[in-house]
């Protein structure tokens, strides 16, 4: 129950915010907001995760739970003998329980790891989904690898809804403090991303190599639970 008014009150709060100030050039600006503050850990409660999904290890508590609306962004690209739209970054705005943003969502280069894709310029390291807290401290993660277990084994990655991208359990791969000393989402070991609606690739606009460069902005939303070790 807690869950759900949270929910109700986040969506009541950013429908009310103004959008003079937000502009779609293909991507969602952040919204703004005065003195947000964090949801906390104790006010929401992530929902049952599929049978054969994979869970947070052992041994990390939820420290942070956020409501995000943004897009996921795609770029037509050949792929085998045609084309597909690819991936290339999401953007979105993570709110706390006042409706406030507290974390930006995008894709950038891990310093952690060498840059190993040849067809990627990215000198600061391998291109990963990154979420950068309000002080600026910031935290890099990959989709945790699938359980061998033909039978029994657990995914990081299932689809719930056919509409919707799916739910994923992420790794960190990499943390770093913010400039300033900011260091909430340093600590981080693993991020949920559940209770997903929208952001698939669209079934047009993708389909000859003629298409190639094209771009797709998809909205999506999805809460994003934040873990850390248990003390």
């Amino acid at each position: 129950m807690l869950y759900r008014n949270l929910k109700s009150k986040l969506f009541r709060t950013i429908g009310s915010l103004s959008v003079a100030g937000m502009v779609f050039a293909g991507a969602l600006v952040a919204f703004s907001a005065s003195s947000p503050q964090a949801a906390k850990a104790s006010d929401i409660t992530p929902p049952p995760l599929p049978a054969d999904m994979a869970p947070v290890p052992a041994g990390n508590k939820l420290f942070l739970g956020t409501h995000s609306v943004g897009t996921q962004n795609y770029v037509c690209k050949p792929s085998g003998a045609g084309v597909a739209y690819v991936l290339f970054t999401p953007e979105a705005t993570l709110f706390g329980d006042d409706g406030g943003q507290v974390i930006t969502h995008y894709f950038s280069p891990n310093p952690f790891e060498p840059n190993t894709d040849p067809k990627v310029v990215a000198p600061g390291g391998t291109i990963r989904a990154t979420w950068q807290y309000r002080d600026t401290s910031r935290v890099w993660a990959k989709v945790h690898a699938n359980d061998p277990d033909p039978i029994n084994g657990k995914k990081g990655a299932v689809t719930v809804d056919q509409t919707a991208v799916a739910w994923l359990l992420l790794d960190r791969v990499g943390s770093l403090n913010g400039p300033t000393g900011g260091d909430k989402l340093t600590g981080t070991t693993f991020v949920q991303r559940l209770n997903t609606t929208g952001g698939l690739a669209p079934s047009t606009g993708c389909s000859s190599l003629t298409d190639v460069g094209n771009t797709a902005f998809v909205p999506y939303t999805a809460d994003y639970f934040f873990y850390k070790k248990a003390d």
